[in-house]
């Protein structure tokens, strides 16, 4: 049997196969060349201390213990292509695992996807940013594999509660991920490496006799004595079901002004907003490590900060380290950022969403608009940032410290956002209280990372679909509609997940409910 063991080493011990080897032979107390192999289960940075140190637990093999390399493999899927089918709109995370477990059950998904496959949307993506032209139907944050395909890929999650989250991953390593992402704290396959991951997906859902159709918006959904029929598509085409699974991601403004039209329950749901700021990933590396040079064994450092501020908690989100600022408006005459990183997390600077909690009460200016009014509050932000960066896709922006001094910036540096960027007085783009709680909370992130408040760093406005505007409520028991018989509201657009992994999870279980049901 191997030996499982915690330990602590140097970023220079960690990242070299002898040197670790030696280490380990001091620790159980046996000669280097007595070591057959080593497995690294977990590995995780502590850099509280001065010395940065690597968290590690492995498995050691001596010499007369056996090891073999175990492959991850994928399940037995079956051939569905003759089985009873189910409606799954949206291509996402929640939508392609949710397609991927009722196979496994012996069902048939029928997958719909308003935008184009990965590679179409590379097209659509450029016109974005050189262009200033937005797809309504294929942009950053609809397509195939949804908003996290071209906007980074992490992995970690704290859902560990709602279902099994190293399924998941050993399913992403079975479909062509590192399965480095089975041993980081914080997991992360990068915006290079997923598209092709995703394409092997949806590859298998159709040899296996499932359907994956793209360019499908799905305009109406058939209800008859509250049970779902069916859905209409743009073209007019009519696909027949009782199993509906929607996951359509947090910004399918459409099929949320849908559901309200049709008198299908939904409810206004807080989320938070704020600004994306970037810095020199150089800077966050003399704070986060307190080292004038990274040097070549640590990556790029993240952080993680969070605050009350007026009440409110305000926190870093969505930390994209050696990573780029996106453009991800889902409409002409709006402005959306994001951010994502490579796989290697190589580019010059980090940025992260900075947002403030927000509240139902904040939503009451929009009051008519009933369970829509934290869209429609949402959605004003982003039209007011197109405005004033001149109804183009380039980004309000201002530089740190000008703006905790209500200061207008006399310049601008380029930043790592394509479209460019207009200097605004951010104050110009949020409702006053935002403002003031964002001046408020930005000198206190610089009080507990010294440096992190520098006119070093530019903040981009707005950072808004941190997650859904709308709750599509629904049985916590069955995951059914409280009023729609066969209709599974799934994912990060109905309000039940924050990411991809527990995005694939809730997928998974809307899945296993529908087969539950068929039973």
């Amino acid at each position: 049997m191997p030996r499982e063991l915690l330990l602590q080493v140097s970023p220079e011990i960690a990242a070299n196969e002898l040197l670790l080897k030696e280490h380990l032979s001091k620790q159980i107390k046996v000669s280097p060349n007595e070591i057959h192999h080593i497995t690294i289960l977990k590995r995780s940075i502590d850099a509280r201390q001065k010395a940065i140190k690597i968290n590690l637990k492995v498995n050691i093999y001596l010499q007369n213990e056996v090891f073999q390399l175990t492959k991850i493999e994928l399940p037995e899927y079956k051939n569905v292509s003759g089985a009873q089918e189910v409606i799954v709109v949206g291509a996402g995370p929640a939508g392609l695992f949710a397609a991927l477990q009722l196979i496994e059950l012996g069902l048939k998904p029928i997958v719909l996807e308003r935008g184009k496959d990965v590679r179409g949307r590379r097209r659509d993506l450029k016109a974005i940013n050189t262009e200033h032209f937005v797809n309504e139907d294929s942009n950053y944050c609809f397509g195939e594999g949804g908003a996290g395909t071209y906007s980074d890929g992490k992995l970690y999650t704290r859902s560990k509660k709602r279902g099994d989250v190293t399924r998941i991953l050993e399913l992403l390593v079975a479909f062509g991920a590192s399965d480095d992402i089975l041993v980081e704290a914080h997991p992360h396959i990068g915006t290079n490496k997923l598209p092709k991951i995703i394409q092997d997906i949806r590859e298998k859902i159709i040899e296996c006799g499932g359907q994956v159709l793209f360019e499908t918006r799905v305009t109406d959904i058939l209800v008859k004595n509250n049970e779902v029929q069916g859905i209409v598509t743009q073209k007019g085409d009519t696909i027949n079901a009782n199993k509906l699974i929607l996951a359509t991601g947090h910004s399918a403004r459409d099929i949320f002004e849908l559901l309200d039209r049709k008198k299908i329950f939904i409810e206004a749901k807080p989320f938070a907003l704020g600004v994306r700021a970037e810095h020199p990933q150089s800077l966050i590396d003399s704070i986060q490590y307190s080292c004038d040079y990274r040097g070549e064994h640590l990556p790029p450092a993240p952080y993680s900060i969070v605050k009350q501020v007026g009440g409110r908690g305000m926190y870093s989100f969505c930390m994209c380290p050696g990573g780029v600022i996106a453009p991800c408006a889902t409409s002409p005459g709006e402005v959306v950022t994001n951010g994502w990183s490579p796989s290697k997390r190589d580019q010059a600077t980090a940025n992260s969403g900075i947002v403030i909690e927000l509240k139902l009460e904040d939503f009451k200016p929009f009051a008519k608009f009933g369970a829509l009014a934290g869209m429609e509050f949402q959605k004003s932000i982003e039209q007011k940032a197109w405005h004033l960066a001149g109804e183009t896709q380039k980004v309000p922006a201002q530089r740190m410290v000008d703006f905790t001094q209500n200061k207008v910036s006399s310049d601008i540096p380029k930043t790592s956002y394509v479209p460019g960027t207009t200097s605004v007085e951010m104050g110009q783009v949020f409702p006053g209280f935002l403002s003031q709680i964002l001046r408020e909370g930005f000198s206190e992130f610089g009080k507990s990372m010294r440096g992190y408040l520098t006119n070093e760093a530019i903040l981009h406005a707005p950072e808004s679909r941190t997650s859904s505007p709308v709750r599509i409520p629904r049985d916590p028991l069955t995951y059914e509609h409280l009023q729609i018989k066969g209709l599974y509201p799934c994912g990060e657009g109905a309000g039940y997940a924050g990411g991809i992994i527990s995005a694939a999870i809730d997928g998974e279980k809307c899945a296993l409910m529908i087969a539950e049901a068929l039973k």
